[in-house]
């Protein structure tokens, strides 16, 4: 496949945050775009704004017939969350395309490419975003492909005429073993995806695998303690080549000094809070230290950095209620996130709506997270959602419920918690989640924004 010849471009599984990026890196690039998924979504219509025309129906009719002709300039991508079952896929396959993952398609474009790719379990995307970010904010200049919506540019993907590509690594389904970077930086590496890996072994020697595509001069960036080898360790706490200290919040900002072999960069102010925001700034700003980008910029960058869409996302911010939206859904970044809301907010009573994501997590670290959510003062915990699994039996929400030892807690529906803040009215209320439940922010934030 060469890249360079594609015309027309149909992606199955459209309206996901990766999919959407390619679907627009090639609009941009002048082929025609089109693509389906289930249902239609704020992301979707964006698309079709843009230009991309989006099916929402499992027929293949409605395709458009030059998707169809299987040559050299029409490529097929599809996402390994669609079922396997779909009309679509599978007819695409009789007719004799050869169908590409996401990730085969961003290790085709990376691949004439200088390529920092960010991998982890957690704080990837938004280390994706600072580099990103960093390197344009500075004029360096960087196409990039993330995870997330950045909140700097309104958008997943950007573009730049020269030939730096900053590229969020999944390594969900092994993804990221199609890149070989030229800066590969590590963040976390935490048991998860166990219904992929099995266990936490396999998980770190597919870690290892990716560190060992580095380019031949290419350079690692691992956060200390990991149990792989860089070329440089970083660290929110000292004892690395690059580390994060001082870390203070003044008015309600962070704030942190950066050393990196000896030189710090004082009194460095982050657009975004908590201080793993603050070890994820330290990593990126590493990147741009190689990169040799000036001190000044690299200060400036972190300070205008606005986050990434469903990232510590402020939602409501006035004198009588804050609302904080989250993606987390992993013990760790639960932790995370509520430890960074109770360092800004630590006399406000925190209420927290979680959605646990997939029953196999949530059996496998089910211990994980009653200790994380047992962190809140009151909890409205809504049922799994399952997305790819069918439910395995004895992993609900009240099995999990039982298990976090503070004493308001609920197992609610959607309706059950816009009732609940409608009566209540939180002073401090955050949503946390990786499944739909950010179908609640725009009800919650129209209740707390209404007058009573």
């Amino acid at each position: 496949m060469n890249i360079n010849n594609i015309r027309q471009v149909y992606l199955i599984g459209i309206g996901g945050i990766g999919m959407s990026a390619l679907a627009r890196y090639f609009r941009h690039s002048g082929c025609l775009v089109a693509g389906y998924d289930k249902t239609e979504t704020d992301l979707t219509r964006r698309l079709v704004a843009e230009g991309i025309t989006v099916n929402y129906n499992d027929d293949f009719e409605v395709v458009g017939d030059v998707f169809k002709t299987v040559d050299e300039h029409t490529l097929i991508i599809y996402t390994p969350a669609v079922p396997n079952e779909l009309d679509i896929l599978n007819r695409f396959q009789e007719l004799g395309h050869t169908l590409f993952k996401r990730s085969q398609v961003l290790g085709l474009i990376s691949q004439n490419k200088f390529t920092i790719a960010v991998a982890g379990t957690h704080g990837k995307t938004t280390t994706t975003a600072l580099i990103a970010h960093i390197l344009s904010d500075s004029g360096f200049g960087c196409s990039a492909f993330l995870g997330g919506i950045s909140t700097n540019y309104n958008t997943n993907v950007l573009f730049s005429d020269n030939d730096v590509m900053v590229v969020e690594a999944d390594e969900f389904d092994r993804s990221f073993l199609t890149l070989y970077p030229d800066i590969a930086v590590v963040t976390s590496a935490d048991a998860d995806h166990l219904d992929i890996y099995g266990d936490k072994g396999q998980l770190h020697d597919s870690f290892k695998l990716f560190l060992g595509q580095l380019h031949a001069q290419g350079k690692s960036i691992v956060k200390a303690g990991l149990p792989f080898n860089a070329d440089v360790y970083y660290s929110a706490a000292g004892e690395a080549d690059g580390y994060a200290e001082n870390i203070r919040v003044k008015q309600g900002d962070f704030y942190f000094d950066f050393v990196y072999h000896g030189v710090k960069l004082a009194d460095i102010r982050l657009g975004v809070p908590g201080r793993h925001n603050v070890e994820n700034a330290v990593a990126a700003a590493i990147v741009a230290r190689l990169l040799k980008i000036p001190a000044a910029k690299i200060i400036s960058a972190l300070s205008s950095f606005s986050g990434v869409k469903r990232r510590f996302e402020y939602i409501v911010k006035t004198e009588k209620a804050i609302y904080i939206d989250d993606y987390a859904h992993h013990p760790e970044e639960l932790k995370a996130f509520f430890s960074a809301v109770k360092q800004l907010y630590p006399r406000k009573k925190l209420t927290a709506v979680f959605q646990p994501h997939l029953y196999s997590r949530t059996r496998d670290f089910a211990e994980g997270f009653a200790e994380a959510l047992g962190m809140v003062d009151a909890l409205l915990l809504m049922e799994i959602y399952p997305a790819r699994e069918m439910p395995i039996k004895g992993v609900d929400s009240r099995m999990l419920l039982e298990k976090i030892a503070i004493e308001e807690k609920h197992v609610a529906s959607p309706e059950n918690v816009k009732e609940y803040v409608q009566n209540v009215r939180p002073e401090l209320l955050v949503t946390v989640g990786a499944g739909n439940i950010d179908l609640l922010v725009k009800p919650l934030k129209s209740i707390l924004e209404h007058e009573q």
